[in-house]
């Protein structure tokens, strides 16, 4: 599992690549900088790239419904990039538990994804 954690010059928009399984480790990586931008900004945008990604593990999809339960009104907007036919299915699959607005890209739309996350 890799995960890159990227702060923008704006301060309100994080980027994150994701790669491999997602891991319960992974989110003790990123959630704590989510969570020091929320408290700051109070609403974030994110956008995930996800490369070679291969889904969760249990104990990450656990702390993936824990942070959308608790953050859900919080996050603003969020781009996932992705290669897949299934993560392009993610975008519709998170509708219900963020209140985001949510847009799928494919991984050469990298460049506009961030684009629309500063819109």
């Amino acid at each position: 599992m890799s995960c890159i954690v990227t702060e923008t010059s704006d301060g309100r928009i994080i980027e994150i690549e994701l790669s491999g399984k997602l891991t319960a480790e992974a989110y003790e990586q990123f959630m704590p900088v989510i969570e020091a931008k929320i408290k700051e900004f109070g609403k974030v945008r994110m956008l995930v790239i996800l490369t070679d990604f291969h889904g969760w593990d249990v104990a990450a999809l656990w702390e993936d419904m824990k942070f959308d339960m608790k953050h859900h009104k919080d996050i603003d907007r969020l781009a996932l990039v992705g290669e897949s036919k299934w993560e392009k299915g993610m975008s519709s699959f998170c509708r219900p538990f963020i209140k985001a607005e949510i847009k799928y890209f494919e991984k050469e739309e990298l460049e506009a994804a961030r684009v629309w996350i500063q819109e």
